[in-house]
């Protein structure tokens, strides 16, 4: 198996943290991403890389077997059985005695080799299964296209894959999709599909946990006198009522008009209302007049 440097592929140090490799990351999948680079053969064959790369690296158990064992981390759990099997039976006096499985997918690997010598070499060649590549791939949308569950077809190395997306999922959340990764090898399970979703928010709410929030202006006279007033919810428009004497920066809960929790269907967060008063401009001298007999009576 030939050795592929993950580390210098996404162009990062062997010491690179985990957010150093996520950035390194992002920033070489935005650049050789198939919808940015249509029928390009070549930024197609390096996205795949960085995927891999990706996908190993940003993954600490995986780094860890990449790291001690580099082309054969795959088969790093193998590799320690055979290794335990091989100290217990020494310890027992016996000979170096295998069976091909102990050997599955080490076949021709210089560390193996270099561990086991040539003993075992051309046992069950060829017909060992391997479990396909996991992918790895974003997907890029807008708050609004996450506040109910609905389905979309999204592209990965040319394979159309359709997806329900739920309602209620978060920015930099990740998902797995079984099965739609790369193809097993001599009848070896699929992998999978990961998919990262990276959520911009365009709307006029701030999102916290899956509650939302919202300024709204009121104008003088409603504050002071109270009355009924129309606002905005995430899914329309609703009629709020106003208590007189409501004070500049107060806030009201509306329960369950907040966003989608996830993973529970029909169960939402709330929107919390601030108050805004605006005062009127550009008075006329009759109003001037109204209000200074006001602050008098006030006196």
């Amino acid at each position: 198996m030939a050795f592929i440097d993950y580390y210098k592929i996404l162009g990062v140090a062997k010491t690179a943290t985990e957010a150093d490799i996520k950035k390194a990351y992002r920033k070489l999948a935005r650049k050789f991403h198939p919808d940015i680079n249509p029928n390009d053969k070549e930024s197609e064959k390096k996205f795949q890389e960085i995927n891999e790369a990706n996908e190993v690296l940003s993954n600490a158990e995986k780094r860890k077997k990449y790291d001690q064992y580099g082309a054969d981390w795959k088969h790093a759990d193998e590799f320690e059985k055979a290794k335990k099997q091989q100290g217990s039976q020494r310890a027992q006096g016996g000979g170096q005695q295998f069976s091909s499985a102990d050997f599955s997918g080490f076949e021709g690997s210089d560390f193996f080799e270099s561990m086991f010598g040539g003993g075992a070499r051309g046992q069950s060649r060829g017909n060992v299964r391997y479990r396909g590549q996991d992918y790895s791939s974003e997907l890029h949308l807008d708050l609004k296209d996450v506040y109910s569950t609905h389905k979309q077809t999204l592209t990965v190395n040319g394979k159309n894959i359709r997806l329900t997306i739920p309602a209620g999922v978060r920015n930099g959340q990740e998902i797995k999709i079984p099965g739609q990764g790369g193809q097993g090898i001599n009848g070896g399970p699929n992998g999978d599909l990961l998919i990262t979703f990276f959520i911009a928010n365009t709307t006029k709410f701030k999102l916290d946990n899956s509650n939302l929030y919202s300024t709204v202006d009121l104008d003088l006279y409603t504050a002071l006198l109270g009355g009924e007033i129309t606002v905005d919810t995430f899914e329309g428009k609703v009629k709020l009522k106003v208590n007189p004497e409501t004070q500049n920066g107060t806030k009201v809960k509306l329960k369950g008009k907040g966003f989608p929790i996830y993973k529970k269907e029909g169960e939402f967060g709330d929107l919390f209302i601030t108050y805004q008063i605006i005062l009127p401009t550009k008075l006329t001298e009759k109003e001037k007049g109204l209000i200074q007999e006001l602050a008098k009576l006030r006196a």
